[in-house]
């Protein structure tokens, strides 16, 4: 294995700490696993686990528990005011306990703590995957190619097209999320939930929500829907990074329309071609030699989904859109000191652009 291009967890921030005795505690009595070295490992361990807190994602917080023959990850939800029906842990747990058998790329789930008295809030436990995760770059040491990065790109989409090709009837998981009528409900939603986070610097939002409000698409599809699926929720195996052995941070899955999924996708998508401001918030490796344009990533889904789009615009501009809204959702919070992590300063400035690009790709496809 290549450790030194295995993502590792860091120290935990300030004001973020975890009550590690009480977690322990909790565990020793409560964690289910299919592997007994895992439950051993843990039961039989007086000693605290090392807590190390992952730096991706600017929503839950995602801890690893490092015991001497084990490793754990433990979500939670943040501090602060909470955006309804988001930061669900029990929801996230569930959800990936009931995908687990039919899609390969789920962890193992271990555990769910639904006592507020342990730490004040719903966390749960499961399977860490050991792996490297593409972040904004790719790590030290770890050599590619152009035809490698190629490779890469297609079986992270390749991972998504499965996802959306599972018979979820089939599979008795219907009742992941509601399904028909998913395209209106979350213009709607998302329109709500922006509005209800602005504050005084950023764009009301109005015209692009009365732009997707008039330009619902005729044509829906239901699947199940990752909602978050980006390079950086992806793990790789150490050996061979173009293989995928882990999808993460299962929280805004639902049935939905696959189109809706890709479009939230390449919303994060940063190519090789985009502005100064697309590059300086860019997250994810997708502007290296060797990955597709958005254009190339849409005609290569539709291609294997066997889908005929003749504009993707409005799954464009949703994407950009909801992002815009799960932007300032986060910023809401920091603008309001209910939490202090700095990389939420200049969210506003995010929210700013990402308005102008809807407004570009609306002014480009000539609806009104």
């Amino acid at each position: 294995m290549q450790q030194q291009v295995v993502d590792k967890a860091d120290s935990v921030r300030a004001g973020e700490e975890l009550d590690v005795d009480a977690v322990h505690h909790w565990l020793k009595g409560n964690l289910s696993s299919s592997a007994p070295s895992l439950l051993a490992a843990v039961k039989n361990n007086d000693n605290l686990p090392r807590v190390t807190q992952y730096s991706g994602g600017a929503s839950n917080w995602t801890y690893c528990l490092d015991y001497p023959d084990t490793s754990l990850i433990l979500r939670r939800a943040p501090a602060g005011t909470k955006a309804k029906g988001a930061h669900d842990m029990a929801r996230e747990y569930r959800l990936q306990h009931a995908l687990k058998p039919v899609y390969r790329y789920v962890p193992e789930m271990l555990g769910l703590c639904e006592d507020d008295n342990v730490i004040g809030t719903d966390f749960y436990v499961m399977e860490k995957f050991t792996g490297v995760i593409p972040r904004k770059n790719l790590p030290r040491g770890l050599d590619t190619t152009e035809q490698q990065t190629k490779q890469l790109c297609t079986n992270v989409l390749d991972s998504l097209i499965e996802l959306h090709k599972v018979d979820y009837q089939k599979a008795g998981l219907e009742h992941l999320g509601k399904g028909a009528g998913y395209i209106e409900r979350q213009i709607s939603g998302w329109s709500e939930r922006y509005s209800k986070a602005k504050t005084w610097n950023v764009p009301s939002g109005k015209k692009v929500m009365r732009w997707l409000e008039r330009n619902l698409p005729d044509n829906e599809r239901i699947c199940i829907t990752h909602n978050d699926f980006r390079f950086d929720n992806v793990v790789l195996k150490p050996d061979n990074y173009t293989q995928i052995i882990g999808v993460l941070d299962w929280e805004l899955a639902t049935l939905g329309d696959p189109l809706m999924d890709l479009g939230n996708t390449l919303a994060y998508w940063v190519q090789a071609d985009d502005d100064f401001l697309a590059q300086s918030t860019r997250r994810q490796p997708t502007h290296l030699p060797g990955m597709f344009t958005r254009k190339q990533v849409v005609a290569y889904y539709c291609k294997e989904m066997e889908l005929d789009v003749e504009d993707f615009t409005f799954y464009e501009v949703y994407g950009l859109f909801r992002l815009a809204g799960i932007a300032q959702q986060i910023y809401y919070r920091y603008h309001h000191n209910q939490t202090n992590n700095p990389a939420f300063k200049n969210f506003w400035i995010f929210i700013h652009y990402l308005m102008w690009r809807c407004n570009k790709a609306i002014k480009a496809s000539g609806k009104r």
